[in-house]
């Protein structure tokens, strides 16, 4: 079974990230499955990219939600992920 890659895009003051951050955690610990944070001030291509879209989930590489995290698509995405 490979396990997905979930990363999660913040930036300082973020009051969307706060509420992402509770709902990857929802997400991925029932699951079984680890996500890591990213903060987009310290690698400035994710900068550049992605400022407007804070906060944003990149599954295995994949932008698949920003600002606010719909937690069934993600459960979804991940159970797909995880079938695989």
């Amino acid at each position: 079974m490979v396990t997905p890659d979930v990363v999660l895009l913040t930036k300082a003051d973020c009051h969307l990230c706060t509420a992402a951050r509770a709902a990857v955690e929802r997400v991925t610990s029932g699951l079984g499955v680890a996500w890591t944070e990213q903060r987009i001030e310290d690698d400035p291509e994710l900068q550049q990219k992605y400022a407007e879209e804070i906060p944003v989930v990149l599954v295995d590489g994949v932008q698949r939600d920003f600002w606010t995290i719909d937690e069934q698509r993600l459960t979804r995405i991940l159970k797909k992920a995880l079938a695989a």
